[in-house]
Order: structure tokens, then C-alpha cells, then sequence
């Protein structure tokens, strides 16, 4: 297998910090929105990277489910791998790519758990089924088998019958405060065109970065 020769030209658009919105949230509302638009596949998704007390560092894939001023968030479970090393090293980082627009976004600061009621409601509005797995799965501990899973699952399903389900004390929202966001464009012959904004007090410093 020789992945050396994998390779793509990227070619679609261009990246001028002379055009972009100064405010960096605003910036990212733009691309979402034509991320959204050109049916790009998941997305919401990126990659959460945070890391251990000691800076062993792990990623993996989550879904953003808002964004703004007050920062990016996703839900997860507080007991999950993530959950802990958040608990002891408030830093991460979040990355998404949208291949069919040649684009990356880079966000990097601290995290804090969101707000009960946010969680409560974001909680509220996800099907049955999903609050359902996030009751039961004691995310990224050892199980047996699926099979136990499930029948954690059914069991529960069962206890519940048509009662409400309500959000698990273990389970809820964090938010990401952008300290650096960065947008980046694929440009041919690997010249790519990337714009970085740093937190500066109130404002953001803006600033192209060689590729």
C-alpha cells in the first residue's frame, strides 16, 4: 500500500483576511451556513480534542449543537473519558472539515459545563430512544458485551413505560470559549490561505498564517 501518491488539488475557493467578518463567531456562522447549504456530509461534526492532567492527549468525533458569543457546545456524558480529562484539564480544542468545500476551521480554549437548564432542554428535545442510551451507557467504561447493553436499554424502556425520561445528573452540556479560531482554505499547489484570529481583551486580533 503506497499512500504517498494519495493525494487531491484543492482549488474551489480563496481566503482573503481583507474580507472576512472581523468578528471570528460571525465569520464561523458564514461557513456553517455554506457547509449546511452544499449538503456537506455531518457538518456538526468535529473532532474534540482535550487531553489528561498529565497531557496525554485524546481525540474523537462529537456534534455541535449551538454556537455563539458564548461560545461552541456539544453534550456528553461527565463520566466519559472526555468528561474526566475535562474535569482535570479545562483546555481543548475543536476542529471541523467540510472536504466538499476544501475548508477546515481550527477552535482552541477552555471549557466549562453549560448551564442546567440548557442541558435540561437540549436533553428535552432529543428522541426517546437517544435519552434512553444516555441513561444506561456508562460511557467509556468496559461491558461485557453488546447484548448487556441492550438489555440494560430494554429494561429501562420497561421501567419508564410512557413516562417522561428525565436528564441524568451524569449527563449534560459543555461550551468551548474560543481563545484562537482559525478558518482555513485548500489553494493549489499546497498555497493554502489561512486566517487566524486571536482573542485580544474584548476584540480579536486578525492575522494570515503561511500554509
Amino acid at each position: 500500500m503506497n499512500l504517498s501518491e494519495v493525494r487531491r488539488e484543492y482549488q474551489l475557493k480563496q481566503l482573503d483576511p481583507k474580507e472576512v467578518n472581523n468578528d471570528p463567531i460571525r465569520q464561523f456562522e458564514i461557513w456553517m451556513n455554506e457547509a449546511l447549504d452544499a449538503k456537506t456530509s455531518d457538518p456538526t461534526a468535529m473532532t474534540l480534542a482535550t487531553a489528561s492532567a498529565e497531557g496525554k492527549p485524546s481525540a474523537r468525533i462529537v456534534l455541535l449543537k449551538y454556537f455563539s458569543h458564548d461560545g461552541f457546545f456539544f453534550f456528553t456524558n461527565y463520566e466519559s473519558r472526555k468528561g474526566t480529562e475535562l474535569e482535570a484539564n479545562d483546555q481543548a480544542a475543536i476542529l471541523f472539515y467540510w472536504p466538499e468545500l476544501e475548508r477546515q476551521v481550527r477552535v482552541e480554549g477552555h471549557v466549562v459545563k453549560a448551564s442546567p437548564e440548557l442541558s435540561d432542554s437540549y436533553f428535552a428535545s432529543r428522541p426517546a430512544e437517544s435519552q434512553l442510551s444516555a441513561a444506561i451507557s456508562p460511557q467509556s467504561k468496559e461491558v461485557k458485551d453488546r447484548s448487556s447493553l441492550e438489555e440494560l436499554w430494554k429494561k429501562k424502556q420497561e421501567e419508564l413505560g410512557d413516562e417522561a425520561i428525565q436528564r441524568p445528573d451524569f449527563w449534560g452540556g459543555y461550551r468551548l470559549l474560543p481563545d484562537k479560531i482559525e478558518f482555513w482554505q485548500g489553494r493549489a499547489n499546497r498555497l493554502h490561505d489561512r486566517v487566524l484570529y486571536s482573542r485580544d481583551g474584548d476584540s480579536w486580533k486578525l492575522v494570515r498564517l503561511a500554509p
